[in-house]
């Protein structure tokens, strides 16, 4: 039986509604859970009531836990009728539990319980998961209480339970018949040794094939349709390609899988790979080869020209390896099976013993098989002959849908006979962005500070530093010791939180030179979460002296110290941007407790990569050793390093849960540059280009299977390193709930109740990417920073003159509309085609004569062009355009500028010539703005008596106009102000009309320009 518990901790409610006509209520908490249903304590008379009840559920499956709900419902106690009254209630879905560690306590509004009630306030509650075996599940209460019993309920005690009466609680609804529950309430007080529940943690695995739709298949030809994406055209090569390949599943046509007989498995976005797999388990009773008699052991493992090589252990006869190699049967060019025992010598190997394998006899192994058991084989030595030792491996032939193939060295692209390449740098891996938190601290004072030179005044500010972040605050001169501040610092900070908050108090002796005061370390692990913008209590710390490393508050000898007041908060209810906000692949708030259920999953095969240009050069030819990367929300993927190869294919397949539809996934292809002994590009990663693929661009169910151009820009221009071809698939789990996510905030509530500035946003956006790049770089093999930062877009911020020049054409693109209307309109008003403006007057009368046909009618023709638009929909994902991105008609020198580093580190006369530049762009830029400051001015003129004529004539022409729009029905003065616009060119003069030379006259404030 499970020792999984839900822990419920209701801590109070606010401002909930009267009941009992005298303007009070008297509250208590029902929760349902799992077939199990608690009450807590009632509150008499109390609109505000405090529970702090902690009770605990039985979790009859852990394995459906996200699929259960716990209600929360708050009934008003009735006690001349003996009934109750809903106040309200909460819902919260099982997904968003979390172990207790995690678990902070959140305000959930109140909601209706049914059509014809009323709601009204907030519940707070605290929701956890535990399995510690000592607590027990809870008991049931009385019905009502007294004062003095809730008061010695709250009351302190060591004790982890307090001992209460038995009653018997309402029988649950779905209970068997006549069964009744029990139970004890447990007080909020001492829960804080309790041990998350570890295997609650969210737990993503490496992602595993099916196993019918890897059976080997002959993959007919594929049919390719060419896209040139959107309204801008752009050169054939650059084009997205669609295709049909056939997969696991089968072949796909038109976004549809053909299955032609095959069985449907869960993953068939792939195609069907066969690898041999060789298991090196371990050896015994080898025999020694040194004079002392020791061996140094390791098996090479040899197929053809290529080789696996396990670790060597030093001294010792039987040794373990247990490691697992994987070569591609279509690249074997042998039929022979090497395993060769080696004592590992400083100059010369020496060799002990070998086992042959006829690679014909190799059993075929296809999952749920169970795998394979190794067998014991007496090593020979080079003539054939049975010598001492023995080596336990396993042989056989599987797929991509074997379990041993995420953790396999895929030897035979890795490493030829003739190389030595680290093993662990080839191999795909999953990996898990660390969980962000902001860190909000609000300095607000320091007292009775402590100086060097009692003589002058004190010139102090606060340093904050978390890790590599590094913030101050204002200079403030006091006339005093103390100081007032009142600023808030924002950081952030990654779990498992391995930097401590450290605050020192400084004094600005001079111009170039700052004196301590003081310190204070704060360990970031106790500083308090919160979910939303509770206020959060302030605290005094003692401030220790400058460069002291103790944590906690030293004891103190002397009763005078200088001290701190500060606020600090691990802030929850934000989601940290760790991306281009344009470009985000996640969008939930950090603290688990506020996300909502996913609405759909994301399917990714990666199948390979063709015609890629060779990025180094090996044995005097040009080579690649490429690998693929994949960002989805907080999970990332890296593909096995595929080594040597300009069309390398990968198959490899992978899946993530969908929260929101606007989101990115990123998929990037890069050149790994540990390979080499020294690479000429400093043993950096190239990047060879990337795919970004909106969600909520793709159709649900439909797979997406097409060739993506992999564009690069250059200093010399764009270019096309490649073609990858991936399958994409988008299912929806409840297409309501997708839906209704359009209606929601894109992001947290917190961005919008306590927003960030732009600056702030952009700050620590930066630091994100920082730490999560120092993170993953850590991980074996590292997904290196240079990856990191291109994935996600970390220099997109940066100034580019083609950025600007396509973002200016892309702002064109969007009113090119309303200018095409306007061009319309005056083409109507100029009766260049008098039969289309007759009717335009036709139709103006009609809509004037009955305006309540103008919105019914644009919205009607709204409806009807979308539903026209319908038949020339897009059919595949959106993609890199080299036209939008202005990429294919910039100056070289705009590029050169783009790929400047920061700061500059071209030469004076170059950087003087592009300031020079920007200086006649940013005055245009200034003309425009100053001339439209300069028409609102002209507007405010009109009243404000600046000239005291043009003032006297529009309040004249205000009082006529009054008078004449009171008169005169609104119909009329609608059909001769149209009229008038529309009338012929024979009543109209080339000169600008009398408002128009009137409004150009009214004064402005340029004249006070200096």
């Amino acid at each position: 039986m499970s020792n999984l518990k839900l822990g419920v901790e209701v801590v109070g409610a606010h401002n909930l509604l009267s009941k009992d006509g005298q303007g009070s209520s008297s509250p208590f908490v029902e929760l349902h859970f799992d077939g199990q249903k608690f009450r807590t304590t009632i509150k008499e008379r109390d609109l505000d009531p405090a529970w702090n009840e902690t009770f605990y559920f039985n979790i009859s499956d852990p394995h459906d836990l996200s699929s259960l709900t716990l209600e929360a419902l708050v009934y008003n106690n009735n006690k001349s009728s003996h009934s109750k009254s809903s106040l309200g209630m909460v819902k919260i879905n099982g997904s968003s539990f979390v172990p207790y560690s995690d678990a902070v306590v959140l305000h959930y509004p109140l909601e209706k319980a049914g059509i014809f009630s009323r709601a009204r306030g907030e519940l707070g509650l605290k929701v956890f998961v535990t399995d510690d075996p000592s607590v027990r599940v809870s008991n049931s209460y009385p019905a009502t209480d007294s004062s003095s019993y809730i008061s010695s309920l709250s009351s302190p005690s060591d004790e982890r339970t307090q001992h209460v009466p038995d009653f018997i609680s309402e029988p649950v609804a779905n209970d068997k018949k006549g069964s009744r529950r029990t139970f004890h309430h447990l007080p909020n007080a001492k829960h804080q040794q309790q041990e998350p529940y570890s295997s609650f943690a969210d737990s993503h695995q490496p992602t595993r094939f099916g196993s019918d739709q890897m059976k080997s298949t002959s993959q007919g030809p594929k049919i390719v349709r060419m896209y040139s994406g959107s309204s801008s055209q752009q050169p054939v090569e650059y084009s997205l390609k669609e295709t049909s390949p056939v997969l696991g599943g089968g072949r796909i046509v038109g976004g549809r899988v053909i299955r032609g007989g095959r069985t449907s498995g869960t993953y068939d976005l792939v195609e069907p790979m066969q690898f041999l797999f060789v298991r090196v388990v371990k050896a015994q009773d080898l025999p020694s080869k040194d004079i002392t008699g020791s061996l140094d052991p390791y098996v090479e493992v040899r197929v053809g020209n290529y080789k696996g090589v396990t670790q060597h252990f030093e001294k010792t006869q039987s040794p373990e390896w247990n490691t697992v190699f994987a070569f591609a049967k279509e690249r074997m060019q042998s039929s022979v099976l090497d395993v060769v025992v080696k004592d590992k010598d400083m100059l010369k190997d020496d060799f002990v013993g070998i086992v042959r394998v006829d690679l014909h006899e190799v059993p075929t192994r296809v999952p749920p098989d169970s795998p394979l058991a190794p067998e014991w084989y007496r090593l020979e030595n080079k003539k054939g002959e049975k010598k001492k030792g023995e080596l336990m491996f396993a042989v056989w032939i599987g797929t991509q849908a074997d379990e041993a193939f995420p953790d396999a060295y895929h030897t035979d692209v890795a490493s030829p006979i003739n190389m030595s390449v680290p093993s662990t740098q080839i191999r795909g891996k999953v990996y898990h962005s660390p969980r962000l938190w902001y860190v909000r601290v609000n300095v607000i004072e320091a007292q009775d500070l402590i100086l060097s030179e009692k003589n002058r005044f004190p010139d102090v500010y606060v340093k904050a530093r978390i890790g590599n972040q590094v913030l101050r605050t204002k200079p403030i001169r006091s006339q005093t010791m103390n100081a007032m501040w009142n600023e808030e610092l924002m950081f952030v900070a990654a779990e498992p939180f391995e930097e401590h908050l450290i605050l020192s108090v400084e004094d600005r002796v001079a111009s170039n030179k700052d004196e301590a005061l003081g310190m204070v370390i704060i360990p970031l692990n106790t500083v308090e979460r919160r979910a939303d913008d509770r206020f959060v209590r302030s605290r005094w710390y003692n401030l220790q002296e400058p460069g002291s490393v103790e944590i906690e508050e030293p004891k103190k000898k002397d009763k005078f110290s200088s001290r701190v007041h500060l606020r600090v908060s691990l802030d929850g209810g934000y989601h940290v941007l760790d991306e281009s906000t344009h470009h985000s692949s996640d969008l939930r708030p950090t603290i688990k407790q506020l996300w909502k259920p996913s609405i759909g999953i994301l399917e990714l095969g990666i199948l390979n990569v063709d015609g890629l240009n060779p990025s180094k050069t090996r044995d005097g030819r040009g080579t690649t050793d490429t690998y693929c990367v994949a960002k989805y929300g907080h999970k990332w993927v890296r593909t096995r390093t595929v080594i040597d190869s300009l069309n390398p294919k990968f198959n490899e397949q992978y899946t993530w849960e969908v929260y929101d539809p606007a989101t990115v996934l990123t998929v990037g292809v890069f050149d790994n540059g540990q390979l080499e002994e020294k690479g000429s590009n400093g043993k950096r990663d190239m990047r060879i280009g990337k795919v970004r693929i909106r969600v909520s661009t793709l159709e649900t169910g439909r797979v997406y299977t097409h060739t993506y151009p992999l564009l690069v820009l250059h200093p010399s221009g764009v270019k096309k390193m490649g073609e990858l071809h991936l399958a994409i698939r988008f299912s929806c789990t409840s297409m309501v709930n997708m839906m209704f996510q359009y209606s929601k905030p894109l992001l947290p509530k917190m961005h919008y109740v306590k927003p960030l500035s732009v600056a702030q946003q952009d700050i620590l956006r930066h630091q994100a990417v920082n730490i999560v790049a120092a993170r993953l770089s850590r991980a074996e093999p590292p997904l290196r920073k240079e990856v990191v930062e291109y994935m996600s877009d970390a220099d997109a911020h940066l100034w580019s003159m083609r950025r600007s020049k396509a973002n200016f054409f892309r702002l064109m693109s969007v009113f090119s509309g309303l200018f095409s209307v306007g061009k319309w309109f005056g083409d109507v008003c100029m009766w260049k085609n008098p039969i289309a403006t007759s009717l335009v007057h036709v139709l103006f009368l009609m809509l004037v004569c009955f305006p309540e046909l103008i919105l019914p009618t644009v919205f009607l023709y709204m409806c009807l062009i979308g539903i026209w638009n319908y038949r020339y929909r897009p059919r595949y994902p959106p993609h890199m355009n080299t036209r939008i991105s202005h990429a294919d008609s910039t100056h070289p020198d705009e590029l050169d500028e783009e790929f400047d580093t920061f700061p500059t580190s071209r030469s004076s006369e170059l950087v003087r010539m592009r300031y020079d530049r920007l200086r006649s762009l940013a005055g245009r830029i200034q003309t425009v703005v100053g001339d439209v400051a300069t028409q609102g001015e002209r507007i405010q003129a009109l009243l404000s008596w600046r000239d005291p004529r043009a003032t006297v004539l529009f309040i004249l022409f205000c009082l006529v106009a009054a008078i004449v729009l009171y008169e005169t029905p609104f119909q009329v003065l609608a059909v001769l102000s149209g009229f008038y616009v529309m009338r012929h060119p024979r009543f109209r003069h080339k000169l600008p009309s009398a408002p128009l030379n009137f409004f150009r006259r009214l004064p402005a404030k340029t004249d006070s320009m200096l």
